[in-house]
């Protein structure tokens, strides 16, 4: 069995899929990553502020 000719076709394959892509623009890139850092402080705080409300209301009823 010869395996260079798998081998071969996987990165022809794989090379003309890549011609196909669409890459981002780098403006593009710079939206989506400020969009994903803004989301994931926002879902921090909110979680914070959710740990912060739940310790509070387990703390008065403990403290009874």
């Amino acid at each position: 069995m010869n395996i260079v000719t798998p081998v071969k076709n996987y990165f022809v394959g794989s090379y003309a899929e890549m011609k196909k892509v669409t890459w981002p623009t780098k403006q593009q890139t710079i939206n989506y990553s400020l969009l994903v850092i803004g989301l994931s402080i926002g879902m921090a705080v909110f979680f914070a502020v959710l740990d912060y409300i739940f310790n509070l209301g387990i703390t008065t009823l403990i403290s009874r």
